[in-house]
């Protein structure tokens, strides 16, 4: 199993540092992150905290001594330890999933660290190899929608693929000028969002226009309700799912076992989560993509 491979890594943390960023979107909101730095034998492991909540960001500024991480650990005695430990200072986040993002970014940090300082990196700790990446381009459409911005790059890059936030107000023609360009690869329903800033609620018409004018397409995050499950009976098998993947747990109460998964390493909270979803992935042949963001 992966965790096996990277639980028992050393680490030495002397040192914990916070820097937070901050930039505008073309989604049309300003997004903040920050940025863990755990320093140690001189070699310095990052993870970034992705929560979307500008003031969560706020409220951890300066705040790196509050939390009791320096010392000598095993990764695992490390997960352990920031478990424990209240990133929120004893607020309660805005969605229980920002708990994972923070977690995620003193993890992925102490695995960043413990790799330095043993001289290895994550390829060669799991006995894997480095490949090519096939990278596709994330984007929205412009308001209102009329698909000039995905023609605009293709004009600049005729070979780019793009993953696509699909709209009610995407028409037909949209959807068909788009289709035309044989260059959608994934269209993300954001049916699975709520409370959020890119809620999309479920729309059986978009849905239609979606399956049929994209044949050949992943479809991501649909809501299924009485009137939206229809629409897939035969489709099951191009339908991936990504916000509400957080663990094995939660890919095993899925609707339906899938073909395919969007794998966002922050969601999971642990490395142990994330390696121990991976494992399931392989073992019951779901295929994995990284979208999004690679944190």
């Amino acid at each position: 199993m992966l965790y096996g491979h990277v639980s028992e890594l050393e680490l030495e943390v002397e040192d914990c540092e916070l820097e937070q960023r901050e930039r505008d979107t073309s989604s049309g909101f300003s997004r903040a992150t920050t940025i863990v730095s755990l320093h140690g034998d001189g070699e310095t492991g990052r993870g970034e905290d992705v929560t979307y909540d500008n003031d969560a960001h706020e409220a951890l500024d300066g705040s790196a001594g509050d939390f009791p991480v320096t010392g000598d650990y095993t990764l695992d005695e490390f997960s352990a330890q920031v478990s424990e430990i209240d990133l929120f200072h004893g607020t309660e986040p805005n969605q229980s999933i920002f708990r994972n993002y923070r977690q995620w970014a003193f993890e992925s940090a102490a695995l960043d660290l413990a790799l330095k300082q043993s001289n290895t990196n994550l390829a060669d700790c799991l006995g894997r190899t480095y490949d090519p990446v096939r990278f596709v381009m994330s984007t929205r459409l412009e308001d209102p929608p009329t698909g000039d911005v995905v023609l605009d790059w293709l004009d600049r890059n005729p070979e780019l693929e793009f993953k696509l936030d699909p709209t009610s107000d995407w028409t037909t023609e949209v959807v068909e000028r788009l289709s035309a360009t044989d260059a959608v690869r994934t269209l993300d329903l954001k049916g699975q969002y709520h409370g959020t800033t890119v809620d999309q609620p479920a729309d059986p018409a978009l849905y239609e226009r979606i399956i049929e004018g994209f044949p050949e397409a992943l479809i991501e995050d649909p809501e299924l309700n009485e009137e939206t499950r229809p629409l897939f009976e035969g489709e099951e098998a191009r339908v991936t799912w990504d916000y509400p993947i957080r663990g094995v747990e939660t890919v095993e109460n899925l609707p339906w076992e899938p073909d395919w998964l969007n794998i966002k390493p922050s969601r999971f909270g642990s490395v142990q989560s994330l390696f121990d979803t991976v494992d399931y992935c392989r073992e019951h042949d779901i295929q994995m993509f990284w979208g999004g963001r690679l944190y």
